[in-house]
């Protein structure tokens, strides 16, 4: 059943979107990859979305792509195509599409005609039928339905179906049954299109070369690679939503590039390994962060992943590490709170507790990237800044950089890295000293030298968590404990030049700047340009690491009227920033989204002009 439009979308070429409606757990997952890594390999920019639910299986899920020549792969709010596989949601769905859109539904039922509108075009494909005729077990049935809606999509915008294929092959070839009928309910679906719909359709891709130095990649992959390229050897960790990910891609990569062989004396006998590393799950939040403490006083480099729960539950050990200088990188994969709130959305909601994490007066540095690049570069970088600082480093990505593949510029392995231990004395060293101190001798970045255990005898300290004094023993006296930690206040100051430094766009004519974080980058960059068009020109700053350089004071000075961009009710950039600069909170305005999605373009744009009063 095929219904034209009155008015049809205006011919666009690689600029559209897309929004697949299913039910978790039919295993549309894979299927909407496999149009995104279609689309990569044609050289588009592109991005994939997945907004799913917290259950198993049962409830509505959605994967939205957007396809954009000039770069602009934020998320989009509005879609030329919409695939509606859940009839649960089928109405808001509709609702949904551009006026002159598409929506491809399977005709195997009726349409109800409620649903029908004049201006969009209604293209049934009769996919349960063409299922349950080409395939006989009921799973199985389910499954290949997926790829069979894909298949009508790669038809209808013009992916390069040969890509699509060849991809089914290398994901699918090991098990020759499967490969076979993935390839089957592939063609069912690109066959029935071309033979009964105008391919492709008004908007469409053709084949660019803009993804050449580029890979396709999510954030807590990224992650992993860049602790294992830290030289990371052991993780403490307990399961949580989002930031799974991140320690099961870091032990398959262990497993297969943290292991020594170890000779043998029998030129026959097979090979043996020992693995040089130690992934540990806790019985929970408190005992993993407690175990990284134990493995970096040790000397090992080691780190723990979670979310914002997590976090909460590892307070009082964090304030420890604070106290006593202990290295830990803790990366936190930021989901929608309070509580449980909702573990599969996206939020930022985690930058206060993560500054101020712990009681007492604690700062800790936090690094903040935008994508999975940086996820891979900044994950490397906390670890030397938690060896150079003897302090806790939290990297706080989310959920959206976490989960889902984003297209960035390829990682940079250098072989010739040499990790940042920090000031640590040596037997050498501790030889040639009459006594070792642990809080004493600070250098010009406030911090003292550290042993590890197995050093010379004189390395031998005690750590305490409660008062101490600069030689590490115990004080209730007011100014020696206020030495101590005053110290720490101008460690944590002199580690500002350390962490990555903010990028800064300036436009020629700007009147007012916008700040942001995170994720929220490309769609700030697209409202930025949007609204330049509009005759608002403004500067551009992304913070990336805290404590701040002056720079971002400046920024904010610099300004009659500045907006926060950021993703979380109460403005914690905002906050943070006015606490920790001085800058006038007066002169900073927040455009806050914390509904669970990513940001869009859109969403900054409306919310600046408004502020701005320009209709």
């Amino acid at each position: 059943m095929t219904m034209t439009a009155k008015s049809a979308i205006k011919s666009r070429v690689n600029d559209f979107s897309i929004k697949l409606a299913n039910v978790n757990g039919t295993g549309s997952a894979s299927a909407n990859s496999l149009l995104v890594q279609a689309i990569f390999r044609m050289g588009v920019p592109v991005s994939g979305k997945n907004l799913f639910p917290s259950n198993i299986q049962g409830l509505p899920t959605w994967y939205e792509i957007r396809v954009n020549a000039s770069g602009y792969t934020a998320r989009a709010l509005d879609y030329d195509l919409v695939v509606a596989m859940n009839s649960q949601t089928y109405a808001a769905d509709i609702e949904e599409v551009s006026s002159g859109g598409y929506v491809l539904y399977d005709s195997s039922w009726p349409l109800d005609a409620k649903l029908e509108r004049d201006d969009v075009t209604f293209l049934g494909v009769p996919l349960a039928a063409m299922c349950l005729e080409n395939f006989t077990k009921p799973r199985e049935r389910i499954l290949m339905k997926n790829v069979a809606y894909a298949g009508a999509v790669v038809a209808l915008v013009g992916i390069d179906v040969e890509v699509v294929a060849s991809l089914l092959a290398d994901t699918y070839a090991r098990n020759e049954a499967l490969r076979d009928s993935n390839q089957r309910a592939l063609r069912l679906g690109y066959d029935y299109a071309k033979e009964n719909f105008e391919c492709p359709l008004a908007f469409h891709l053709t084949t660019l070369n803009k993804n050449a130095d580029s890979i396709l990649i999510d954030g807590n992959t990224a992650t992993a690679l860049g602790c294992l390229y830290a030289g990371a050897t052991v993780a403490g960790w307990y399961p949580i939503t989002p930031a799974t990910a991140v320690m099961d891609n870091f032990t398959r990569l262990c497993a297969k590039y943290r292991r020594v062989k170890i000779d043998n004396d029998d030129p026959n006998a097979p090979a043996t390994y020992q693995n040089n590393y130690l992934i540990i799950q806790a019985e929970d939040e408190i005992a993993s962060i407690g175990m990284v403490l134990g493995a970096s006083w040790s000397g090992a480099r080691a780190f723990t992943s979670t979310s914002g729960p997590g976090i909460s539950l590892m307070s009082e050990l964090l304030g420890l590490a604070y106290y006593t200088e202990i290295p830990a990188v803790i990366i936190d994969v930021q989901r929608v709170g309070p509580s449980t709130g909702m573990p599969t959305r996206t939020q930022q909601g985690d930058i206060l507790m993560c500054a101020y994490a712990s009681h007492g007066d604690t700062k800790h540095i936090l690094l903040f990237p935008a994508n999975p690049h940086e996820c891979f570069e900044f994950a490397a970088q906390s670890f030397d800044l938690a060896e150079r600082f003897q302090t806790p480093v939290f990297m706080l990505s989310d959920l959206d950089i976490g989960m889902n593949d984003w297209v960035v510029p390829n990682l940079e392995w250098d072989d010739d890295y040499v990790p940042d231990r920090g000031r640590i004395l040596h037997d050498e060293d501790l030889s040639e000293i009459a006594e070792f101190f642990r809080y004493s001798d600070e250098d010009h970045e406030f911090i003292t030298p550290r042993t590890v255990p197995g050093s010379h005898p004189k390395g031998a300290y005690f750590v305490r968590g409660s008062g101490h004094d600069k030689f590490g023993r115990y004080t209730e006296t007011p100014d020696v404990y206020q030495e101590v930690v005053d110290r720490l206040k101008l460690k944590h100051a002199a580690a500002a030049p350390h962490v990555p430094a903010p990028v800064v766009v300036r436009r020629q004519g700007a009147t007012v700047g916008i700040i942001t974080i995170g994720s929220c980058d490309l769609a700030v960059r697209e409202a930025i340009d949007e609204l330049a068009e509009q005759g608002l020109v403004a500067d551009f700053m992304r913070v990336r690491g805290f404590p701040f350089v002056a720079d971002v004071r400046q920024f904010v000075e610099e300004h009659e009227r500045c907006f926060v961009v950021e993703q979380n009710r109460d403005a914690q950039l905002r906050s943070l920033i006015s606490i920790e600069t001085g800058a006038e909170i007066e002169k900073m305005r927040s455009v806050l989204a914390y509904g669970g999605y990513p940001l869009s373009a859109q969403q900054v744009v409306d919310s600046v002009l408004t502020q701005m009063e320009i209709p």
